[in-house]
């Protein structure tokens, strides 16, 4: 791998070289543009590289061939002014020039080689070459059609380079007739492959108009009424140069013109056609057909307009979205392109209207009627019209445009069709209107009748009443609650969710009515059960509780929903981000440390598989927890998870980095003495437990294998153990060898709850050996009961017991 980077670098030197004589780099910078493309190299040498690496070191390119223009044109005019305009300056193109494109060329090509199914990075290399004009693009034209012969962008691509830069319509067309055989299903496909072949005919017909040879092109003449008036006045300006009048010439030339535009007609009809064909339910498709025909000036183009309106009709009558686009075609003046600015006279409305009153004739649903209410409501805001304005017709009829959509309203309950959408529409346009009278007795209706389940319209039925009683009194208190509980108790508590919180805010400094809502919610929680993620009832009640009550009573209500059978992650999550602000706020960390550790370890007793659950609990300990707290965290997860990579554990409170590991595969014994030695009467300091300690971690396994060796029981034990239960034994095992000396105060043993064994290394290879440990024993120190002094003495090398 060193070789080939090398070698690619050493062919960089001409142009580096290139670069240092005509003083666009300095040696410096040219040094650290090596240094950069070395690293770049070697990231894409390694076995797998990503696509990251090459388009950093495409964008790194691009920022140094950049860098190269600007000097370079900075160079040019320091020339010129030295040359003090006698003769314009000029640098020839040399090496330096060409070579950083052709570097990123390939850098392009080496990432398209290994990402052959990325087609926006395919793209992005087709951009460059098309911007840089290097003659490559043909040819990568090639490729990514060979590659990609089913994504239609391509087609499209390649077809709009030939017709437009390269200027090749028959290979234009050869590309996209290819790709429509490739893609029939592509409607972008067969729309570019119309827009192509009238856009050349128009390029010919322009091309003749230019040459005198025509009077017109496909494009609708655009002339305002003020020029064509001047044209008409001032003819003889335009009078031919060999004095032929120019009635006489139109007359001649308007033949020619019609060839044109029949010609385009008949391409027009047969795209058309096979469009339908390959794609007969495709309704924006027919769309853009026609947009393409009123924006061209084709022959008989009236008759085909008629026909493409009259397949719309035969093939997609069932369609609610036909007859609203089609009453919007006849709102617009029967155009495609609809200015939604532009005010609807009211003849043009009319015919709008009678579409949709004749749709619901055919198709009588909710959905026609949500369509043809909103686009009445669109009306009516966007031309102000008041309860005042009117709408008239050709008959001299006036229609009133509010009482018009309440009749809609009307109809659409009347015929069954009313939806929990129109519904709420219905009351809030009411409210609009200021009818709130009319709107209260609406929403009782609906919510009596068959739209009792309709969270929605009872949330708008509840704030009409909260907004008309302003200083409630008890029996009004009690006429809201037991509004609020009837849909409370039908609906689930996912839907009601708007529900719940207005009641709960509304009752929240009533606590009578408060805990009632608290009794509903236990029992529709039960029957629910709560949720893993998302809107948590529970939680929400909880954070009234805490800001009414504080934390105390915000604690004893969530014991009381972690009762029941199913309370839900969101409920244990949200109580423990409380119990960490309020810590926050409080500055009594350590209190609520253990309530925290409690909601931990209440929602893994139920929720053990999520990984999320203790990523979380892991962060917290390490963040305000201690070292040996994190540890075990991290290995009751990977007891749990066999697959370690699930946890996504960035840290681990063992190892420490700044410990270079040991050499694998060789075992080198070394004593660590973990506990006090007496000092006995012979001024000999006789051991009491001496370790020989050795750890080969496995990772495979997940194992260690610690080897320790007793001077009391003169025996070598062999243990296979993960790295935290290896702790745990040495904790729980190896200080039971410890005998205490007869002076010794019963009660001033070691305490292996005040042991500090902290591993100062981790495990980190394929088979390793440790014998580095520093294992940290804390010794309470004892009293002589007789003398009263300490019975320990530190000389600077260890810790001993006085004899």
């Amino acid at each position: 791998m060193a070789d080939v980077v090398q070698y690619k670098l050493e062919r960089m030197v001409n142009e580096l070289d290139d670069l240092e004589r005509r003083g666009l780099f300095s040696r410096r910078e040219i040094a650290e543009i090596v240094k950069q493309r070395r690293k770049f190299e070697y990231r894409l040498k390694r076995p797998s590289p990503l696509k990251q690496d090459y388009l950093a070191y495409i964008d790194y390119e691009k920022s140094v061939d950049a860098l190269r223009i600007l000097r370079k044109k900075a160079v040019m005019r320091e020339l010129k002014k030295k040359s003090d305009g006698a003769k314009k300056p000029k640098m020839k193109q040399s090496y330096s020039d060409f070579a950083g494109i052709s570097r990123i060329v390939e850098i392009y090509r080496q990432a398209t080689n290994r990402f052959k199914g990325d087609i926006e990075l395919w793209f992005q290399y087709l951009e460059f070459c098309r911007q840089k004009r290097n003659g490559h693009l043909k040819k990568v034209l090639a490729q990514v059609i060979r590659f990609h012969p089913k994504v239609p962008g391509v087609w499209i691509y390649a077809a709009s380079w030939e017709f437009d830069h390269n200027l090749n319509a028959a290979a234009a067309r050869a590309l996209m007739q290819s790709g429509l055989r490739s893609c029939p299903n592509s409607e972008a496909l067969w729309v570019e492959y119309l827009r192509m072949e009238l856009t050349y005919l128009n390029k010919l017909s322009a091309r003749r108009l230019a040459l005198g040879e025509d009077v017109g092109t496909l494009v609708p003449d655009h002339l305002s009424p003020d020029d064509k008036q001047w044209r008409d006045e001032n003819k003889e300006l335009f009078m031919s140069i060999d004095g032929v009048r120019e009635d006489v010439q139109k007359e001649e030339l308007k033949q020619k013109i019609d060839i044109f535009r029949e010609q385009g007609l008949n391409i027009l009809q047969t795209v058309y056609k096979c469009a339908v064909e390959a794609l007969p339910s495709s309704f924006s498709l027919r769309i853009q057909f026609l947009e393409i025909l009123e924006a061209t000036n084709l022959a008989n183009s009236e008759n085909m307009q008629k026909e493409i309106l009259a397949d719309m009709k035969n093939d997609f009558l069932k369609e609610p979205a036909y007859w609203d686009w089609l009453a919007k075609y006849e709102a617009a003046g029967r155009k495609s392109t609809q200015d939604e600015r532009k005010e609807i006279m009211p003849d043009l409305l009319f015919n709008a209207i009678e579409v949709y009153d004749e749709a619901l004739k055919i198709l009588t649903s909710s959905t026609m009627f949500d369509l043809y209410i909103k686009f009445l409501m669109d009306l009516i805001g966007r031309n102000g019209y008041s309860q005042n304005s009117r709408l008239s017709d050709s008959s001299d009829n006036y229609t009133d445009p509010v009482t018009h959509v309440l009749m809609v309203f009307d109809k659409a309950q009347s015929m069954g069709c009313i939806s929990e959408d129109l519904a709420c529409q219905h009351v809030s346009f009411l409210l609009q209107l200021g009818r709130i009278d009319d709107a209260r007795n609406l929403a009782e209706k609906h919510c009596n009748g068959e739209l009792s389940g309709a969270v929605n319209l009872w949330v708008l039925r509840l704030s009409i009443e909260m907004k008309r009683i302003r200083t409630p009194s008890k029996a009004d208190l009690l006429y809201l609650f037991d509004l609020l509980k009837s849909p409370l108790r039908k609906v689930s508590v996912l839907q009601a969710e708007s529900l719940w919180l207005m009641g709960l805010k509304y009752f929240s400094n009533h606590k009578h009515y408060f805990d009632n809502l608290v009794d509903i919610s236990l029992s529709s929680l039960i029957r629910d059960g709560g949720i893993d993620d998302g809107f948590s009832l529970a939680s929400a009640i909880v954070s009234f509780v805490l800001q009414r009550d504080g934390i105390h009573s915000a604690r004893d209500m969530y014991k009381r929903f972690f009762a029941l059978p199913r309370p839900g992650l969101a409920l244990y999550r949200n109580c423990i981000e409380m119990e960490l602000n309020v810590a926050s706020s409080a500055g009594t960390k350590k209190v609520h440390l253990v309530e925290v550790r409690k909601l931990y370890e209440a929602a893994l007793s139920t929720y053990d598989q999520d990984a999320r659950l203790w990523q979380d609990y892991h962060s917290m300990e390490l963040k305000m927890g201690t070292s040996e707290t994190a540890a075990a965290i991290h290995w009751r997860a990977r007891k749990t998870f066999k697959n370690s990579a699930k946890l996504g554990f960035h840290h681990n409170p063992l190892r420490h980095h700044h410990q270079p590991p040991p050499t694998p595969n060789t075992l080198n014994r070394s004593t660590i003495d973990i506990l006090p030695e007496l000092k006995g009467v012979s001024d000999t300091y006789e051991p009491i437990t001496k370790l020989h300690f050795y750890v080969i971690y496995k990772p495979v396994t997940l194992s260690s294998t610690l080897i320790f060796e007793s001077s009391l029981q003169s025996s070598l034990s062999m243990v296979t153990f993960d790295e935290l239960t290896a702790l745990d034994f040495i904790r729980h095992h190896l200080l039971d060898d410890y005998k205490a000396p007869h002076n010794v105060v019963p009660n001033s043993q070691p305490s292996i709850s005040e042991s500090d064994l902290p591993v100062t290394d981790y495990f980190n290879s394929d088979e390793e050996l440790r014998s580095d440990f520093v294992l940290n024993f804390t010794v309470p120190e004892s009293v002589d009961y007789r003398s009263g002094t300490s019975d320990l003495v530190s000389d600077g090398g260890g810790l001993w017991w006085k004899p």
